[in-house]
């Protein structure tokens, strides 16, 4: 396992700001060498810190007006089977296996209520191994780097 120290930790919450930051600019932000900056990032890597770099949009412009979280309660020896089928619907952004008092939450998003009911009622609860679904409608979204 790799140990992080404080510059590590630097070097990452630049990254998670803006992964497209220069080499040079991480490098005087977090005040070390350009080459100390690379082969840190490189270490980290390797390591499985860092596992890519992604883009954060906002999904109202890219026309999803109806976000909501989906709780799932399913069969528990089946979680691989639903795994697969819920990875097949193109609307559901995250998905996480869980304890409490359900098993599953995804993240939805929709172009609008229709297309929501679509897909919480057509294809998320036309899974067999699903036992019962909750929603919650999403009013506004906050995401920290």
């Amino acid at each position: 396992m790799t140990t992080l120290d404080a510059t590590d930790h630097a070097i990452l919450e630049e990254l998670r700001r803006d992964a497209r930051t220069s080499m040079t600019a991480i490098a005087d932000a977090v005040h070390i060498s350009r080459a100390g900056a690379h082969a840190r990032i490189k270490r980290l890597t390797d390591a499985g810190v860092i596992t890519g770099y992604s883009v954060r949009t906002d999904p109202v412009l890219l026309g999803h007006h109806a976000s909501a979280y989906v709780m799932l309660a399913i069969e528990q020896a089946t979680w691989q089977e639903v795994s697969d089928r819920l990875r097949a619907i193109p609307e559901i952004e995250h998905m996480a296996l869980v304890g409490g008092d359900f098993d599953v939450i995804l993240l939805v998003r929709a172009s609008d209520a229709r297309d929501l009911r679509r897909i919480v009622l057509e294809d998320i609860q036309a899974i067999p191994s699903i036992r019962s679904t909750r929603t919650t409608l999403i009013f506004e979204d906050f995401t920290r780097i």
